[in-house]
């Protein structure tokens, strides 16, 4: 509708009119609940790169959950940049009111969020950690959601730790069955390629990883290195190990492009990755699936990509009134698993082709008020 007056002038006719009057404000009830109708809008900072499998299979995720939940979602990657989460922070600080997102959904990698949430409480924009959140000395900057940053609403992360964990153990328990990569004193050599020092997913994995470790008494452990998750970097760090310790026979890493790099470096030397030497990695990328399935890789871990997507409809069901407040604020989900040659082909028939549309309302409380407590199973959608 096309106004011909200032809108001051209409209030001041209609209200000399009573009957109409009570349409007006019937008008503006409607108008003020299709307002609140509208979708909800989400900014989603991704840390990694915009070409780089496992962050580009978490965007597309969110992107069904944010379509099938009638949501706005805009992604934008900090490319692997530790300082670039704090430029695109600035820059939706610096948008006009009417264009800032209702919620930024973040991860603490490299421990940024304490500097990001400053920022938008400022703003006065909704925060929702996803995949990464506050451990160990960032506590003190951040206290708790809605604490000394009402706006921070709460965290959903993987349980990190399992993934470490159940590589290494699948690494450990395959390396047992092969007698020939045991060395002369009767051990199995393990050395470990992390991510970075910082990440919280990253420390978690080492966790488990040393869990795995400790728990096989005939494994010697030689040296965790740190590759910053890039695949050149453990390729060089792989190479000099290797001549440290010639013994090494199962190489753990913390993601997929480490472990490729790892493999590379040993396949340099005349070894063949999965026959003399094994190896496991973190993440679901086509790549790590195919030497999955050709037995490169031992073992491989991953469903973790999905945290943005559950995270969604936390914040959809929030929108309507559902506070996830009543199961914590901050989450954690075991949302690891194993793949192998009996799951891998139903995995990739149901998430390697994102256009293929999935319907996140199965999970939300609002769309099921049935649901009293989230099931975000990957296994589920798998089904």
């Amino acid at each position: 509708m096309t106004l011909k007056f200032p809108i001051s002038l209409r209030i001041f006719a209609l209200c000399a009119q009573p009957r109409r009057w009570v349409q007006w404000v019937a008008t503006l009830t409607l108008l003020a609940c299709a307002i609140g109708a509208h979708a909800q809008s989400v900014v989603f900072i991704n840390p990694g790169k915009s070409n780089e499998a496992f962050w580009l299979a978490a965007s597309q995720v969110m992107e069904q959950s944010a379509r099938s939940l009638n949501m706005d979602l805009e992604v934008i990657y900090a490319e692997r940049n530790r300082l670039m989460p704090m430029e695109i922070t600035k820059q939706i600080v610096r948008r006009p009111k009417e264009r800032r997102p209702q919620y930024v959904v973040l991860t603490n990698d490299y421990s940024t969020a304490p500097e990001l949430l400053r920022s938008l409480e400022g703003a006065g924009i909704q925060v929702f950690m996803a995949f990464s959140g506050i451990k160990g000395d960032v506590r003190q900057q951040t206290g708790r959601p809605r604490e000394r940053y009402p706006f921070w609403l709460g965290s959903l992360e993987p349980r990190a730790e399992d993934a470490g964990y159940l590589t290494a153990k699948a690494l450990i328990e395959k390396a047992r069955t092969l007698p020939q990569l045991r060395a002369a004193d009767g051990k199995l050599y393990f050395m470990a390629i992390a991510g970075d020092r910082s990440t919280t997913a990253s420390t978690q994995r080492n966790q488990g990883m040393r869990r795995a470790v400790q728990e096989a008494t005939d494994v010697a452990f030689t040296q965790e290195v740190y590759a910053d998750w890039r695949r050149d970097r453990a390729q060089e760090q792989a190479k000099v190990l290797y001549q440290r310790y010639p013994n090494v026979r199962l190489v753990w890493a913390g993601s997929d492009q480490m472990a490729f790099g790892a493999m590379e470096a040993w396949r340099q030397q005349g070894g063949e990755p999965g026959k003399d030497a094994l190896f496991s990695g973190v993440n679901t990328s086509q790549e790590a699936l195919n030497a999955r399935l050709r037995g490169e890789l031992t073992a491989l871990a991953g469903g973790h990509f999905m945290a943005g997507a559950w995270s969604l409809v936390m914040l959809h069901d929030y929108a309507k009134g559902i506070d996830f407040a009543a199961e914590g604020l901050e989450q954690e989900y075991p949302m690891f698993m194993l793949l192998d040659e009996r799951n891998i082909p139903a995995f990739e028939a149901r998430f390697m082709h994102m256009q293929q549309r999935m319907d996140f309302k199965a999970f939300s409380k609002a769309h099921n008020p049935r649901i009293k407590k989230y099931d975000f199973d990957i296994g589920r959608l798998l089904r």
